[in-house]
């Protein structure tokens, strides 16, 4: 016994000494930390700001541990073995106090973003909302992406975060609209914690992830070559993750409930492998009310969950995309004469957007107390592709910014990130990015008419706040 209390003993003059000569940690540089830290409002507090020891730590120590090659028995396990399976610089098995309290005070009725309607932004999808998961996945599996690498992200704080552009997303710029912070993938490093990050919101989007699984697709021999990250597998991330978020199913269901949730856009993948691969178009369409089907679904079972407040995209002109023009182009297809794009393609589009159409006009008349938001990434895109020297892509519409020689700057054999593609000097006068995504650039003008609108504002109607969204980009 007295061995037992000597060791607990040398161990806690371990803490103390660590902090004192690593860093001088006292009062006072805790208060030098504080003038940087302030964070992002919800209409109620601005963010929990805590001082302590070991009872409210939960992970300073550990990154003290780090800088000066120390490691404490505190940093592993059983140590936080009930929080994610990971030992996490906490004090305890899991939770600590200050964790159930910032459950407790950002549920709180009161307690939204400054944009009065929202708590978090859950997102679903693929490449166009994809911030980060596919490279996750990748670094696990130890497999490299040309997406992954340079000039991809060049100008998201010069790093290359995942996603598909050389910048910002539709869905970083609906957080930043929102007043809100932008939304983080759902995997991570297995040393981050982020679960009051992710009560802010959670983006489970996969670059490559198609609407239907693979028990679907391949029987009808296309094979996802990305990802097996289907809507599906989404889905049940989302519910793998909420006991973590928010502990019981009440309080799940407000969480739920309180959030914007985006259901896609999805499916577009479901088309581009097999018509990129040489599928007739005509073989492909008996895809289309199946993958609606499934994105409905989707809908429904979030409506279950608790969702109140939902924006569902619709799939992009694809028959504009510098890599279709390339590949499917052909001097027998019929061409828009105002933009250049291909018209079986953007009507094959069009198809998928009337019948999602369709079919969310059917789930409001099942659930009108439920707001439901169609982004209609068509028709924004297209008033691009109509005028892009309006909006400033001197470059034109059609041309990619990344990639190698050919009348679209597209050729099949290069991809952008790869030491043969070239890139252009100015991303923001061109609108594809590489021939499939866009620019940053084009997505700040979608995301601005998409989400400046009367209707979306709509989706406010409802909040206990009962304020809309007026704060422009």
């Amino acid at each position: 016994m007295q061995s037992y209390h000597r060791k607990q003993a040398e161990h806690f003059c371990d803490l103390s000494n660590l902090m004192a000569s690593s860093s001088f940690v006292s009062f006072g540089v805790i208060l030098v930390w504080l003038m940087s830290c302030f964070s992002y409002g919800n209409g109620c507090y601005t963010s929990i700001i805590s001082f302590g020891d070991s009872l409210a730590d939960t992970g300073n120590l550990k990154q003290l541990g780090f800088i000066s090659n120390r490691v404490l028995p505190v940093f592993l396990p059983p140590y936080g073995e009930n929080f994610l399976n990971q030992s996490t610089g906490r004090c305890s098995n899991g939770r600590l106090i200050i964790d159930f309290l910032e459950i407790w005070c950002f549920k709180g009725p009161s307690c939204l973003y400054a944009n009065g309607c929202y708590t978090s932004i859950i997102s679903f999808g693929d490449s166009l909302a994809d911030t980060g998961n596919l490279k996750q996945l990748a670094t696990v599996s130890n497999g490299v992406f040309p997406v992954f690498l340079p000039p991809y992200g060049q100008d998201f704080f010069d790093q290359s975060t995942g996603r598909c552009s050389n910048g910002r997303l539709i869905i970083d710029f609906l957080a930043e609209r929102l007043g809100m912070p932008l939304i983080p993938p759902f995997l991570q490093d297995n040393g981050n914690n982020n679960m009051v990050t992710f009560k802010q919101g959670v983006n489970f989007a996969v670059a490559g992830a198609t609407a239907l699984g693979p028990s679907v697709l391949e029987p009808r021999g296309i094979v996802n070559p990305m990802t097996n990250a289907s809507l599906a597998v989404q889905l049940a991330w989302l519910k793998q993750l909420l006991p973590s978020i928010c502990g019981n199913d009440s309080n799940c269901r407000d969480f739920i409930g309180r959030s914007l949730i985006l259901v896609g856009e999805i499916g577009g993948n479901d088309y581009n492998y097999p018509i990129l691969w040489g599928q007739p178009i005509e073989e492909v369409e008996v895809l289309v009310p199946l993958v609606i089907d499934t994105i409905i679904s989707t809908i429904n079972e979030l409506i279950e969950m608790g969702a109140k407040k939902l924006v569902v995209p619709g799939n992009f002109p694809v028959g504009c995309s510098a890599s279709y023009l390339t590949v499917c182009g052909s001097e027998n297809e019929e061409y828009d004469p105002k933009t250049g794009c291909l018209v079986r393609l953007n009507q094959f589009a069009e198809y998928h957007n009337k019948l999602l159409q369709t079919k969310l006009k059917q789930v409001r008349d099942l659930h009108p107390d439920v707001n439901i938001y169609y982004a209609d990434y068509y028709n924004a895109a297209m008033e691009i592709y109509r005028f892009p020297y309006k909006y400033g892509f001197t470059n034109g519409a059609l041309k990619a910014c990344c990639g190698a020689e050919g009348r679209y700057n597209v050729d099949p054999t290069v991809q952008c990130g790869e030491v043969s593609a070239t890139v252009c000097d100015e991303p923001d006068t061109y609108v594809s990015w590489e021939g499939i995504h866009l620019t940053e650039a084009a997505y700040r003008i979608i995301s601005k008419n998409l989400f400046s609108t009367p209707q979306f504002n709509s989706l406010c109607s409802t909040s206990t706040s009962g304020v809309g969204l007026s704060v422009s980009m």
